[in-house]
């Protein structure tokens, strides 16, 4: 019985994990990437779109990303949602495609950067130990509806405990990764 209970945290923990890969992707580090771009919604005929389903998005040199509108119109609102999205990029067209040159980064921003992440990887943190404080409630739950022993409840809060272990050194290991990339020059 109380298998499940831990399959199901063990599922919201790794969404945690697999939300906090996503945000760190939408992190500009050193290099173009079209992820930074995800978010970018266009104004397509009155209904907003993303970025990708308007045109083509290409990374030709480390540091440019070219964005090719499927119909040439496209290109004002491009720039438009592009400028309205805050990332610090200023869009440059000779009127077929659409270009983006990341400047460097510099050593203050790049820590600035760092410490985002590092606020990001805590607020997750915090979410799976929520995630595991529910399921011991769960388990404590069902051991005083006497579904479960108290020798079950007991292996299991062991179980609970050595998964959010491994799910906060997998957050850890994203962290310094991504940490890596954004120091690197």
């Amino acid at each position: 019985m109380y298998k499940s209970v831990i399959a199901e945290m063990k599922n919201h923990m790794e969404k945690s994990v697999e939300d906090l890969r996503k945000e760190y992707q939408r992190i500009r580090t050193g290099r173009a990437s079209t992820s930074l771009l995800d978010e970018v919604k266009v104004d397509y005929y009155g209904n907003p779109s993303s970025l990708s389903q308007v045109a083509t998005l290409a990374v030709p040199e480390p540091r440019t990303i070219t964005i090719t509108p499927w119909e040439p119109k496209m290109i004002g609102p491009i720039e438009k949602a592009i400028l309205n999205a805050n990332l610090g990029l200023t869009p440059g067209n000779d009127g077929k495609l659409i270009r983006l040159n990341l400047p460097p980064l510099t050593e203050e921003r790049r820590k600035e950067i760092v410490k985002g992440m590092k606020k990001m990887d805590e607020d997750h943190k915090v979410a799976v130990r929520n995630i595991r404080r529910k399921a011991i409630d769960d388990l404590k739950k069902q051991e005083k509806d006497k579904t479960i022993t108290e020798d079950e409840l007991k292996k299991a809060e062991k179980e609970v405990q050595t998964v959010t272990d491994s799910i906060i050194a997998k957050l850890d290991e994203i962290l310094a990764h991504k940490e890596k990339e954004v120091m690197e020059v």
